[in-house]
């Protein structure tokens, strides 16, 4: 689930004739994306930061630089049009009206790619949080890759043949210890990474954040990035929070990519990169010419853990230790059929070990 996703291979005249068509305008749009940036800063952190006795007037600033500057963005990139989908679970129940998120509210969501945080600071506007937790310690069962093994079909008596690969060793849960809010900036800049380990900055709760907050919060309970193939392990972000939740709302959505073509690189983004991530993804994600597509579906919020008509074990029957992050984690990979899987971060933080080690 870690891997990036790669496109067949297929040798093609036409691919060859517009590559420099398509490096032309990768750099175009980087270009534009940059100076979007530039403008960013400058407003929400530069003329934000001075109009910070005005809260009013900074929240008006905050929305242009980061709402209207992020639409910018995503149609820079190709994604001219982001249709959503309103996935209704129970059959026979009437269409609701869209997402209404308000400030203290919770949007829980699984992570791809840099591509939906933009997509979310363009639609609300939200803060975003980012874990805190020790570095797991390294997996000393996990094998070499040389260490694979071929066995003939006939040693077998199958006929086929069968090949012995790596024993797969899942790693024990780290604790969250607390949540740092960041930017807009600093959030895409950390995509595909694991938390971070706690340093001397205060740490703050999930709850604490969201109580102060005066816009919605996102949280992504993987922690990190996958490729978008399967729904990693959901760490237990919300400290027993009860269920229904009491004096907010919960908003629950799934963002999926198609598999990448000759001409569509892959949109997710699960290896970062050591220097300015994620800005190597963004232009080979530039170099598509055709418009770019995403899938986001939304649960209405009747369905919602935050309705006080939600019935925990009709959809989780057992209890769990974080039960609110095991009722997120079934209905997003319900609502975009996505396989859940039982890697979670810690295992993504050994495998980027590893693979940076190879390199």
């Amino acid at each position: 689930p870690f891997l990036a996703p790669v496109p067949p291979q297929e040798r093609d005249l036409f691919v060859t004739f517009l590559t420099p068509v398509r490096v032309i305008v990768a750099a175009l749009r980087t270009a534009v994306v940059i100076v979007l940036t530039l403008v960013h800063f400058v407003l929400v952190h530069v003329i934000g930061f001075l109009c910070r006795p005005v809260l009013p007037l900074q929240d008006l600033i905050s929305w242009l630089g980061t709402a209207l500057l992020a639409r910018l963005a995503l149609y820079a990139i190709g994604f001219w049009w982001v249709p959503t989908e309103l996935v209704v679970r129970k059959r026979g129940q009437l269409p609701e009206n869209k997402w209404n998120p308000r400030a203290g509210d919770l949007i829980v969501s699984n992570w791809s790619s840099w591509i939906e945080v933009l997509w979310l600071a363009y639609q609300y506007n939200p803060l975003f949080v980012l874990p805190v937790a020790n570095a797991p310690p390294a997996l000393s069962s996990v094998k070499d890759v040389s260490s694979i093994s071929y066995t003939p079909g006939r040693k077998t008596g199958t006929g086929s043949a069968a090949i012995s690969s790596v024993d797969r060793v899942l790693s024990s849960p780290e604790v969250i210890r607390g949540f740092r809010q960041v930017s807009l900036l600093e959030m895409i800049s950390s995509t595909g990474n694991t938390p971070s380990a706690p340093s001397s900055a205060s740490l703050r709760s999930l709850e604490d954040i969201r109580r102060s907050a005066r816009r919605p919060v996102v949280v992504f309970p993987e922690c990190t990035t996958s490729n978008s193939r399967g729904l990693l392990r959901f760490a237990d972000v919300f400290n027993g929070a009860s269920i229904p939740a009491k004096g907010y709302n919960i908003f629950l959505m799934c963002v999926r990519y198609d598999p990448p073509t000759v001409l569509q690189p892959s949109l997710s983004h699960s290896i970062p990169n050591t220097t300015l991530n994620p800005l190597r993804h963004l232009f080979q994600v530039c170099t598509c010419l055709s418009p770019q597509s995403i899938s986001i579906r939304q649960l209405p919020l009747s369905e919602s853990p935050s309705s006080q008509l939600f019935m925990v074990n009709e959809v989780v029957p057992e209890p769990r230790s974080d039960m609110l992050a095991e009722v997120c984690a079934v209905l997003i990979a319900r609502m975009g059929k996505m396989k859940r899987i039982g890697f979670g971060w810690e295992d993504k933080y050994a495998f980027l070990d590893f693979y940076r080690g190879r390199q």
